[in-house]
């Protein structure tokens, strides 16, 4: 039986990764927020995390509450790119993202052929259909608190900014 795990090979070739925890609560109308982090390979390792939050809307037939927790697999530098920025990410339309493949093997041809792969895990319960809108942004303030003065998303993940000794770590977890 496969495993339910991202393959330690998606991981290997990742050019990043975005980590993030949303709450979704909703009773016709639904609204959704959560935060979470990015960081990207560098020359010497993974970069500093970048701080990211996210928010949302929905309308349609739905109740309940959940939470999930999201490994956004950033596979090219268009991806990093589009997580760089001090603004908003659209999924699909500033990167194509596709549910990631799981298993042991996940068959060892297996290339990124989405610029992201997503993977989620969620608790509580929640049903319905809607229609919804979703930003993910940089979270300025968190990145100038974390690092002591402010910081551009970009230099954080391509390593222009030293990461701080308290992400060491999150950079021993990541490996290299």
């Amino acid at each position: 039986m496969p495993e339910k795990g991202i393959p330690a090979r998606i991981l290997r070739h990742a050019r990043g990764l975005a980590i993030l925890t949303v709450v979704k609560v909703g009773f016709g109308i639904s609204g959704k927020g959560g935060q979470g982090v990015v960081v990207a390979r560098t020359g010497s390792g993974w970069s500093g995390p970048s701080f990211v939050g996210t928010g949302g809307a929905g309308w349609g037939p739905q109740i309940g509450a959940q939470v999930t927790d999201f490994v956004f697999v950033l596979n090219s530098d268009a991806a990093i790119r589009a997580f760089s920025r001090d603004g908003n990410v659209a999924l699909g339309a500033d990167a194509s993202a596709a549910a990631g493949p799981v298993g042991r093997d996940a068959h060892a041809g297996v290339t990124p052929t989405a610029a992201i792969y997503t993977y989620s895990r969620s608790k509580g319960l929640f049903a319905g259909a809607s229609l919804e809108g979703a930003v993910i942004a940089t979270q300025k303030t968190a990145n100038a608190r974390y690092y002591g003065r402010p910081v551009r998303a970009i230099n954080i993940l391509t390593g222009r900014v030293a990461p701080p000794a308290k992400a060491h770590s999150l950079q021993a977890a990541l490996g290299r």
